[in-house]
């Protein structure tokens, strides 16, 4: 399906910055106390900042598949870690071709597979090959299956790893890119998205960084080594899959929690250093630049480590998106209005001058931030069909209140304002009931949970069984 422009108008170049694993409340921006992240914080005071904003699924692969389609994780049967897409369903690549936009992808995507673009123009540098699955066979999610140790919050500390390197070279590969484009006379519009490693696990910091945080003196969340008996089942069975049923001792946590506070530094400095490069050239005069990440980090609340989940620290993401100065006042503000990163691709569509087609479940950023700037009843979506869950998850936000739905089992229910720690599940209150079956038909206004479930299963079985 093809996609024209409308009327015409100037084309903005779009500079999209996209780490890996950066839970919403780890800035100074958003209120952290401790965390670091001073270029993160000017970006935020120049740009509209979405403060409810949350991934589609909280696992690398179809967080990103389902942003870059536009469309959630079922409709494009973007299951767990190891699918390879559907060459069938467009990209941002293929749409911003449209509008005649130069696409380049910088670093980390996740892609799996032998195509390495995706629909986008070229690379400047591909994934870490250790990071991505050619055979696109699934995970197991039996019974037994359990990762092999809790490596994720144990190997923490200062130190040297390839992700920072390879950040580095993120970075160094993007501002010659960005330094070409401020420096020729070309006129094509572009788009660059840059894929971060940082702040994913492993929780090896720069010594540099590392030193910022005093593992003594940070305060940790009240729930780190919460017993597993007094949780919900479903959040029993994950943190048992991925080594997290028996928290770390407390001396671990710290230290883990300061790498984690590290490497969100670490990547901070990057970013600054491709905001100053652009904030120093012409760019700064028509370049939108959108920050975001793919999913969260539990970093111990609820005593998990990762994502995987739809707590808050698990899905949450920060979201801020700058449009072009010309030495006046930008437009800035902080929305409350509930989105997700399938609203990414609209955005791009309303930046590029395209219709967006009627089939995709998001809506621009800057529509919502012009217009809808203090609603907050919008629901947003995720889903989770990968090795912790023997079923497939959802969860719903709309307004303050979340539904967490497990197919074949009960339910989670939570009030966010009156309970932003997610320790009182409202669902068997009978004086909930109706809040409960409401949320549950608006979430199948989205979706069968129960033949969503059956279809995730049925594509893993015929992946497994399909010869490597």
């Amino acid at each position: 399906m093809l996609f024209y422009p409308r009327e015409a108008v100037p084309r903005m170049n779009i500079v999209f910055l996209f780490s890996d694993e950066h839970t919403s409340t780890a800035m100074g921006n958003s209120g952290h106390p401790i965390v670091r992240t001073p270029h993160l914080d000017r970006l935020a005071s120049q740009s509209y900042t979405f403060d409810n904003a949350y991934c589609n699924s909280p696992l690398c692969t179809p967080s990103r598949l389902s942003m870059l389609t536009g469309r959630y994780p079922h409709q494009i049967e973007a299951w767990d870690l190891g699918v390879i897409a559907n060459q069938h369903h467009q990209t941002w690549g293929h749409y911003l071709a449209v509008a005649g936009y130069e696409t380049v992808l910088c670093g980390r995507t996740h892609f799996n597979g032998h195509d390495r673009l995706m629909g986008f123009s070229h690379r400047l540098l591909d994934d870490l090959p250790f990071w991505y699955n050619t055979s696109g066979h699934p995970p197991r999610r039996t019974i037994d299956e359990r990762r092999g140790s809790n490596s994720h919050v144990a190997e923490c500390g200062p130190g040297e790893h390839a992700h920072t390197g390879y950040d580095q070279r993120v970075t160094e590969l993007a501002l010659d890119f960005l330094h070409q484009k401020a420096t020729t006379s070309d006129n094509q519009p572009f788009l660059m998205y840059c894929g971060f490693m940082h702040p994913h696990f492993p929780l090896i910091a720069p010594a540099e960084f590392f030193s910022w945080y005093d593992p003594e003196k940070l305060k940790l969340p009240p729930s780190w080594n919460q017993a597993l008996q007094n949780q919900h089942p479903i959040i029993q069975h994950l943190r048992w899959a991925w080594r997290n049923d028996v928290p770390p001792s407390e001396a671990t946590v710290r230290r883990a929690t300061a790498a984690y506070y590290a490497l969100v530094s670490s990547l901070d400095t990057q970013i600054g250093r491709l905001l100053a490069a652009i904030d120093a050239s012409p760019l700064r005069k028509n370049t939108v630049v959108i920050y975001t990440s793919d999913h969260g980090e539990m970093a111990g609340h609820h005593g998990i480590w990762q994502k995987q989940c739809f707590y808050q620290p698990s899905v949450k993401v920060p979201l801020m998106l700058r449009l072009p100065s010309n030495n006046c006042q930008s437009e800035v503000g902080k929305i409350t209005q509930n989105v997700s990163l399938v609203d990414i691709l609209p955005t791009l569509l309303d930046i590029g001058g395209l219709e967006k087609p009627s089939d995709l479940p998001g809506h621009s950023l800057l529509e919502i931030a012009r217009h809808q700037p203090n609603q907050t009843n919008r629901a947003v979506f995720s889903e989770y069909h990968h090795m912790g869950m023997l079923s497939a998850g959802f969860m719903l936000r709309r307004g303050h209140t979340k539904l967490c739905h497990y197919v074949g089992h009960q339910p989670q229910l939570f009030d966010l304002t009156n309970d932003p720690a997610e320790d009182d599940n409202l669902a068997t209150k009978p004086e909930m009931a109706d809040t409960l079956d409401n949320m549950e038909k608006a979430l199948r206004d989205i979706c069968d949970p129960q033949q969503i479930d059956e279809r995730a299963k049925l594509n893993q079985a015929a992946r497994r069984a399909a010869p490597l």
